[in-house]
């Protein structure tokens, strides 16, 4: 039943990622917002729905190492398996708005983040913080947007289809990307825990990965459609909706307890995968990450999860 439930899970989530790359370019075309935004806004929402799902549910029924594991496993898979398999499959042109703009922004979060947690909590006032900054982010990213829009000299293209079934296709999309999240990861967990590993070892890997899966399934189709803007744009605006809207809404509802793994170990590799990225992302103008960059990324993942599972970090 676990694998049938994996299966299932990830078929969902595959045509709702596709669903929602449709319903986020057509959406962008309406109201002349880059598709680099979307990706960053509409798309990253909906992609991190089920980080938010799972992060509430675990505060509330005791388990909190799954709320804070799972949004540092799922930054360091968007970073490391997501892009990395990404480009892999189509070497991406970076767009200078994520070197100068979104990359500082994700990689402030996350500094911000190791200092809330240093204490080995993270309270209500401190989720509030984080709820208030994605806000202004959002309000940035769009007024910015429409503020450029034109000064690039591309075309506006027509919207595909019309903003009601714009709108309507990225809710469907987003509810199908929650269940279909929610059916893998019940699905790979009930399989992790035959091993007997710990809730740590389940969050950072099996969870992640499950919750992952969203922003894999979107970025591979935005690249094959050739919207590269959407595929690193969803990947940086996820974590920073991890970071600042999932954990943000989870600790004001609840405080959330920190595993000593966090901050000796995940909250670093996350720090380091982060700055590997940029590496990669310059120089700022004309830039490309390329198939062989992919693949660093992808073994850096694999040697993070060889060390979650080697039993030296659960």
């Amino acid at each position: 039943m676990d694998y049938l439930l994996l299966l299932i899970g990830l078929g969902a989530l595959l045509l709702s990622g596709d669903l929602l790359v449709r319903g986020g370019v057509s959406l962008a075309r309406h109201f002349k917002i880059s598709t680099l935004v979307v990706g960053m806004t509409v798309v990253s929402l909906g992609t991190s729905a089920p980080e938010l799902v799972v992060s509430l549910q675990a505060v509330f029924s005791g388990h909190a190492d799954f709320a804070i594991g799972t949004v540092i496993g799922s930054n360091i898979s968007n970073i490391g398996l997501v892009l990395g398999l990404t480009v892999i499959v189509m070497p991406m042109l970076v767009n200078s708005r994520s070197v100068f703009v979104d990359w500082p922004i994700m990689m402030g979060a996350t500094v911000l983040f190791y200092l809330f947690i240093r204490n080995g909590t993270l309270v209500h006032q401190e989720g509030m913080i984080f709820i208030f900054l994605l806000a202004g982010f959002l309000v940035f990213s769009i007024w910015n947007s429409r503020r450029n829009d034109g000064k690039d000299g591309k075309v506006v293209l027509k919207p595909k289809y019309s903003l009601l079934i714009s709108l309507l296709i990225i809710v469907v999309s987003s509810v199908g990307l929650k269940f279909g999240a929610e059916w893998l990861v019940k699905g790979a967990s009930g399989i992790a825990k035959n091993f007997n590993v710990s809730d740590h070892v389940i969050s950072v890997s099996i969870v992640a990965f499950g919750t992952s899966v969203p922003e894999l399934a979107t970025s591979l189709i935005a690249a094959i459609k050739k919207e590269s803007d959407i595929s690193i744009g969803n990947i940086i605006g996820s974590n920073l909706f991890n970071i600042l809207g999932i954990l943000g809404i989870t600790a004001a509802v609840k405080s959330i307890d920190v595993n000593d793994q966090v901050l000796n170990f995940d909250i670093w590799f996350l720090g380091g995968i982060c700055v590997l990225l940029l590496l990669m992302m310059l120089p700022a103008k004309k830039a490309k990450i390329r198939r062989f960059e992919g693949a660093i990324l992808v073994v850096s993942y694999i040697v993070y999860i060889s060390l979650v599972f080697s039993g030296k970090l659960g």
